[in-house]
């Protein structure tokens, strides 16, 4: 980790205002770390980014740096600039990664690739389901699940990876300190714990709606690829899917009823080029992450030990079968044949009835 002067300074370039991505960047540019910025003199900045030198010399965010550095000092809680080792190296493949970034919970999980599963906030019931369903089965194949915190197929992407006992991580639009929306505040505090929530803002920002389109440009950065679940045609989601075409990253959209609104957002971006998916597997096999076979080798080892899969035997079964079998009830039941279905281990039949693939 950086040192709290080198750190002091990185602060003072991000926190003052008027100073933004595009200036910090000319400046590192120029002269290196931001140390060497503020040794440079008045007169030298100037040359590089004109009259915005003042605002450097002029401003002092002593007060702000502090704060920020006691932030940083607390467990659990990091401050990372682009020249910390522990930087994800993704988004410097980006053309305007973030100076910094502030991170609760553990911030190796940034340099893991993951999968970013984003959607509409106003979701239908069989979209959180379904997103759910694919974090769940994709978290449970090593993947990181990356979203954004909002409400709807966000929050059912986070739930998901946690239900796997999987990674995931919350890009925020927001201070690090905050929580956007206060209903996810339970699911913020598992994701600290047990993943990561990252911010480019300084602490103390509020919820303004001209951030949550730049911190996308984080969720697309840090994925290799980004799925979308449900969207309406001009949504946030799609912002997050055009950057991702834009950094070179994969691009998912699963269809839905030509009569929902929220599926037209995908369907949008099917006609584009996007990948259309059906199943957990058509992601793992796009991304590489699948046997030889075309089985993940996870799957492969749980296979044996998942007590719905026995109980199926290798014969159709019917659901109220299966309950009996299995002492599930029927809610739960479901819920695992989707995931087990989205998998490619089993496949629904008519009649209600399920047939075991693997």
């Amino acid at each position: 980790m950086i040192d709290q002067d080198g750190l002091a300074a990185w602060l003072r370039l991000t926190l003052t205002p008027g100073i933004g991505g595009e200036t910090q960047r000319k400046l590192l540019a120029a002269f290196g770390l931001p140390e060497a910025v503020f040794a440079a003199g008045r007169l030298a900045v100037r040359a590089v980014v004109g009259e915005r030198a003042d605002l450097l010399f002029d401003f002092d965010p002593a007060e702000a740096v502090d704060r920020n550095i006691a932030w940083a000092g607390q467990p659990g809680q990091h401050i990372l600039t682009l020249a910390d080792a522990a930087y994800p190296q993704a988004l410097l493949e980006i053309s305007d990664p973030p100076s910094l970034l502030y991170v609760r919970g553990n911030p190796a999980l940034l340099q893991k690739r993951g999968l970013a599963i984003v959607g509409s906030r106003n979701a239908t019931p069989q979209g959180l389901q379904t997103a759910e369903t694919f974090a769940k089965a994709l978290a449970a194949r090593g993947l990181g699940i990356i979203s954004g915190l909002a409400l709807g197929i966000d929050a059912a992407a986070h739930r998901g990876a946690l239900a796997a006992d999987g990674e995931t991580i919350a890009v925020i639009g927001t201070g690090a300190d905050r929580v956007y929306p206060a209903r996810n505040k339970e699911l913020a505090v598992a994701i600290a714990e047990r993943g990561a929530i990252v911010s480019e803002f300084p602490l103390g920002t509020p919820a303004i709606a001209a951030n949550f389109p730049r911190r996308n440009r984080i969720i697309s950065g840090l994925s290799c690829g980004v799925l979308v679940v449900e969207a309406a045609p001009e949504s946030g989601s799609l912002i997050t899917a055009r950057l991702a075409a834009e950094q070179g990253r994969e691009v998912f959209a699963i269809p839905g009823s030509i009569h929902s609104p929220v599926a037209r957002g995908c369907h949008k971006l099917i006609k584009q080029g996007a990948k259309l998916v059906e199943t957990a597997q058509d992601i793992l096999e796009e991304l590489g992450s699948y046997a030889d076979s075309g089985t993940p080798q996870k799957a492969i080892a749980a296979t044996g030990d998942n007590d719905i899969l026995k109980a199926l035997g290798h014969d159709p079964c019917v659901l109220d079968d299966l309950v009996e079998r299995t002492g599930l009830g029927a809610d739960l039941l479901l819920g695992e044949l989707l995931t087990l279905e989205l998998d490619g281990l089993i496949a629904t039949l008519p009649g209600n009835r399920y047939q075991r693939l693997a």
